[in-house]
């Protein structure tokens, strides 16, 4: 049997890998899951390439997944003359309702209510912190004159952040609605929203899916704001998974804090047993060199450890010189740390007597069985997921192998930890469907004959109820 990793990798789509054949080699190479970044993207494009990746699943029996990541309240500066350089000491406005060619005094930012949310003595962050500018006065109007605290080239079109102050944005834009229901038509297995900060923005997301859908795509919440790091236990009933979106989250606080918060949120996440994804500059230097830095991979490394889902690359993949030999080596990275012993996670056992009681229970206690008698799978048949969830979140050694009649959540269950899942539509007792399963594992060469499975079924297996059967089989 060969090893197959249990940390997933998401890989981020762009012209770098706009080819089928780049694609099927990037989902041989270790990909499970694509990500398409709508603050760069046609529409047609997009369809094109979700329609490419599902033709791989199909000729080579492929789960990966398609998550839509909506771009959020971006704030941006405008359009700017070539070659401006901002003098520290300097002053500088930021105007809002008229757009104009930037220069050395002022530049337009795409933000209508910035003059009534900003404040005196608050900072604007500009191209991820290298410019650093200090409210001075305020126009309520249109205008905010500003100090430059730290200078230096000021081109067009980049990001602005506001450490400091509380914006009115909504963090679901009407261009991110337009997104969303385009991606829900499009059937993406996983919606993320940016800039989130409290409850009502992923309440928000949910309706729009429940209006456009039948079916609820699962939503990830990217912690980039300081306000969601505070909000983070009001957050996690409302969203499916978390990303620590670490470029603009040390922006928005003190890079040296981050280390400690993604640790944090992936502590957090584990308690609510939903995958968490490590994002941003894990291979910066792959964009253009052939190898990564070693610094690069003691973070991957590192995110790994602290019990990460998912690592993603960004630019490396879309745009970057060596997107094939980013996946190759993240799944090196991937192979030689996550069976670590020094991996621990929280295995507090659930108490809080909900409907799901029983399944958390028997899930939690398949996990600590299977390390028990060194079992070589634990399989669960589910109609909605939630088992695989819970069990990933308990990361047993074993592998965890989930059988579906439902097609449309094969994708949703390739982001988690460890979790393989199959196409599986048989109507079978649950005797029979065991034996089916354990038959079906071994021939995928999954299991071998005497090995120890545990096997997650409700009873009866036709009602398709929460699980609430257990049983350890021996594979034949």
């Amino acid at each position: 049997m060969s090893y197959y990793k249990k940390t997933k990798i998401i890989a981020t789509l762009g012209p770098a890998i706009s080819t089928k054949e780049k694609l099927k080699e990037l989902a041989k190479t270790g990909v499970n899951v694509f990500r398409i970044n709508f603050s760069h993207v046609s529409y047609d494009n997009v369809k094109t390439q979700i329609k490419r990746i599902r033709e791989i699943n199909k000729e080579e029996n492929f789960n990966v997944a398609i998550l839509a990541d909506l771009q959020g309240p971006k704030l941006r500066i405008g359009l700017m003359k070539k070659g401006v350089e901002l003098v520290s000491g300097d002053t500088f406005t930021f105007i809002t309702e008229v757009e104009c060619i930037g220069n050395k005094e002022k530049a337009y930012i795409s933000y209508r209510e910035f003059s009534k949310d900003v404040k005196i003595g608050e900072q604007i962050l500009v191209d991820d912190g290298k410019l650093l500018f200090e409210v001075v006065s305020i126009n309520d109007k249109n205008e905010v004159l500003t100090k430059v605290i730290i200078g230096g080239a000021l081109k067009s079109k980049k990001g602005v952040n506001l450490p400091n102050t509380t914006i009115s944005l909504s963090a679901l834009t009407e261009k991110d609605k337009e997104d969303a229901i385009f991606s829900i038509k499009q059937e993406v297995d996983w919606i993320a929203l940016s800039f989130v900060r409290t409850s009502k923005d992923l309440i928000m997301l949910r309706d729009l899916i429940d209006k456009h859908s039948s079916y609820r795509v699962p939503v990830i919440a990217k912690i980039e704001k300081r306000e969601a790091v505070v909000n983070i236990n009001s957050l996690i009933p409302y969203c499916d998974g978390l990303m620590v979106a670490r470029g603009d989250l040390g922006v928005e606080l003190p890079m040296q804090d981050v280390p400690l918060i993604q640790k944090k949120l992936v502590r957090r996440g584990k308690r609510a047993r939903i995958p968490i994804i490590i994002a941003t500059q894990m291979m910066e230097t792959m964009i253009e060199n052939a190898v990564p830095t070693r610094a690069e991979v003691n973070d991957i490394a590192n995110s790994i450890m602290d019990g990460a889902d998912a690592v993603m690359l960004s630019a490396e993949t879309s745009v970057g010189k060596h997107p094939i030999k980013a996946v190759k080596k993240m799944s090196e990275i991937i192979k030689a740390v996550e069976n670590s012993k020094m991996i621990k996670v929280p295995h507090e056992a659930p108490h809080i007597k909900t409907n799901r009681f029983i399944t958390k229970s028997i899930c939690h206690h398949a996990a600590l069985m299977s390390d028990d008698i060194g079992a070589a799978a634990i399989s669960s048949l589910t109609i909605s997921g939630y088992t695989a969830f819970q069990i990933s979140a308990w990361r047993p050694q074993a592998k965890i192998l989930a059988f579906t009649s439902e097609k449309r959540i094969l994708g949703k269950l390739n982001l988690l930890w460890g979790v393989r899942v199959f196409y599986y539509d048989k109507e079978l007792s649950t005797d029979k469907t065991i034996v089916g399963i354990n038959k079906f594992s071994k021939e995928k060469g999954l299991v071998s004959k005497g090995d120890f499975m545990v096997n997650l079924t409700s009873m009866p297996v036709k009602i398709k109820g929460m699980v609430n059967t257990l049983r350890i089989s021996v594979v034949e």
